[in-house]
């Protein structure tokens, strides 16, 4: 098995391609060991020194190192853990798929959210997961577009921008009612 690695704009975290399907259309984001208790995967990247958060995406894994640690003694070894777990043929997430945040929206809004979810789905989300991560909607309230960002860009230095001057300017242009695009949740 050969897994490749990409680097991606937050420097302490690499995306690791290991050839197949991953979570195939869901992605998972552990920001805790506590929190990857379904994920066998997730798991045993945890107990690794120095792993601090563990993204799950199609095809890919996206791992945010923390500490002191460089990415020099922790690759070999998250390559260890997913080549190991994939050869084994363990399941990447066990049980049933947690439920989804409810959206704040407005049922009045439901034509502008459409929009607003399909230039995300077509347009933002390919681009967000090609740099390891993923962006969630969560609400449009007043012209307001939140968003939670997952993986590789939670956390990043240019997420800010990429939010505001990438994202924000998009979807003003292509929906008008779009005054604003905020991050909510860490």
């Amino acid at each position: 098995m050969f897994i490749e690695t990409e680097g991606t704009p937050n420097p302490a975290t690499l995306k690791f391609l290991p050839g197949r399907d991953v979570l195939g259309n869901a992605t998972a984001d552990f920001a805790s060991p506590e929190a990857a208790a379904r994920s066998p995967l997730a798991t045993a990247l945890f107990e690794l020194p120095g792993v601090a958060r563990v993204f799950l995406g199609a095809d890919f894994v996206t791992i945010t190192k923390g500490g002191a640690i460089e990415w020099q003694a922790l690759k070999p070894q998250v390559l260890g853990v997913i080549m190991e777990h994939f050869v084994a043929g363990r399941p990447v997430i066990e049980g049933e798929a947690e439920a989804a945040e409810a959206e704040d929206v407005s049922e009045a809004d439901a034509e502008i959210v459409a929009q607003i979810k399909e230039l995300l789905d077509t347009r933002v989300r390919p681009a967000v997961a090609s740099d390891g991560g993923d962006i969630i909607f969560r609400g449009y309230r007043d012209g307001v577009v939140r968003l939670h960002m997952q993986g590789a860009c939670s956390g990043c230095p240019s997420s800010t921008a990429t939010l505001k001057h990438g994202i924000e300017n998009m979807l003003r242009h292509y929906v008008p009612e779009v005054v604003a695009v905020e991050q909510v949740g860490f």
